[in-house]
């Protein structure tokens, strides 16, 4: 009986694990921070997009940051300028991914493992085995955007969204970053802060 409910138990805390994994697939978490001042009682109005002459040079890269920002742009209440027509802000994007391998040397007093293992062997005795301990490859990924008041110039707000993984791919995650990097527009708030999004923002 006790076999049995200790069985029981134990189906029950895996099938938990795996419905917070699976809904943990649907949202991720990043590290956001935003800076500037917002006028007070001003409205989003109309946007356009501003390219630095080294992202002119690489169009199609900088055409994919402006798919991904579009629909974060236009749920805090930007809407695209009309052809023709001058914009209220300017916004420039940027995205990069900083590739990092840890070391043992890094902080030795958190390194969990390193030039030997001590093994029980129920045959032969403890024995002592030589191993290395190799920590696995990490990437940040970073999306920046930065909105300009038009016709002075003048920053108004910056915003900037990241996270770490084990690969280092990040065209599918551009929309979400976005997506948080002006989750709290206009406030400024703690930077950074973690916020957490839905994949289908």
């Amino acid at each position: 009986m006790t076999r049995r409910l200790v069985i029981l138990g134990l189906t029950a805390v895996a099938t938990a694990a795996a419905l917070g994994g699976c809904a943990s697939f649907n949202q991720l978490t990043f590290d956001v921070s935003t800076f500037g001042d917002w006028p007070a009682g001003r409205a989003p109005g109309t946007y356009a997009f501003e390219r630095l002459p080294s992202q002119q040079a690489r169009a199609e890269a900088q055409q994919a940051l402006e798919d991904a920002a579009r629909p974060a742009l236009e749920r805090a209440g930007f809407k695209p300028v009309a052809a023709g027509a001058e914009p209220d802000v300017l916004v420039q994007l940027g995205a990069r991914v900083s590739r990092t391998e840890s070391s043992p040397w890094d902080d030795p007093m958190w390194w969990p493992g390193g030039f030997g293992r001590w093994r029980h062997n129920p045959w032969r005795g403890p024995t002592w085995g030589m191993g290395w301990y190799n920590a696995p490859t990490r990437y940040e990924r970073e999306a920046a955007m930065l909105l300009r008041d038009r016709a002075t110039g003048k920053p108004l707000y910056e915003a900037r969204a990241s996270n770490e993984g084990l690969n280092g791919g990040i065209a599918d995650l551009l929309a979400p970053m976005y997506a948080a990097a002006l989750t709290d527009f206009p406030a400024s708030g703690l930077s950074p802060r973690p916020v957490t999004v839905p994949l289908s923002r």
